[in-house]
């Protein structure tokens, strides 16, 4: 699906994202497709595949995509609409990274919440040793209302410690990593909900990063 990929880029690279080496990168709630579009464009022997499960975001993107080279088109690259837990049969076993940037609304539950059947999901196309990383941005003040909405839990390290990652440990992911990332460090992922962020002083970005079997 995709041939393998030098792992060299620029020390000041304006993406957070982790690096295999080589392989399939999934980007689940890619919205507009800004970070999967850069990416693709910095690593161009890698594959990328952004995920939303809304349509319209991904329209722009997706014809910029497909233009020819010259053009500014890329063909390592591909948009899908589908949801988090009825991901396309076709990336079973594939990913060799898969992210999830400032999820939001029915993702946002899902993954601070464990939701079986969206780690099943995950797992079940995750390729071996795939690395998942979620970075998450939620105020309890700012995002009140979506927080009491969604019915979420506090994203406490005593949650996340005790609740959150033995559920993913329980689905099969390993956790490598967990912790806060500073406004300097998050505000580069190069996402438009990380740009609409910006600003936003006090704000608590958590990540976590697990390994599949």
């Amino acid at each position: 699906m995709a041939a393998p990929s030098d792992n060299s880029r620029e020390e000041n690279s304006s993406s957070l994202s982790l690096h295999t080496g080589e392989g399939v990168v999934v980007d689940i709630g890619t919205g507009d497709g800004r970070f999967v579009f850069r990416a693709a464009r910095e690593n161009p022997r890698k594959f990328y595949v952004g995920i939303d499960a809304v349509a319209k975001p991904l329209e722009k993107i997706s014809m910029k995509a497909t233009r020819k080279p010259a053009k500014g088109g890329l063909p390592n690259v591909l948009f899908v609409q589908a949801a988090v837990e009825d991901l396309p049969e076709e990336l079973d076993g594939a990913a060799d990274e898969i992210h999830i940037h400032f999820p939001w609304g029915s993702l946002l539950k899902a993954v601070v919440c464990g939701d079986d059947a969206v780690l099943r999901s995950l797992l079940r196309i995750s390729a071996p040793e795939c690395l998942l990383e979620i970075v998450i941005g939620i105020d309890p003040v700012r995002d009140k209302t979506e927080i009491e909405r969604l019915g979420l839990p506090s994203l406490t390290e005593d949650y996340l410690d005790s609740v959150l990652i033995p559920k993913y440990e329980a689905a099969g992911f390993e956790l490598v990593d967990f912790g806060t990332m500073d406004a300097g460090e998050w505000s580069k992922l190069e996402t438009s909900w990380a740009r609409k962020l910006q600003g936003g002083e006090g704000r608590r970005v958590s990540y976590l990063v697990f390994q599949a079997p």
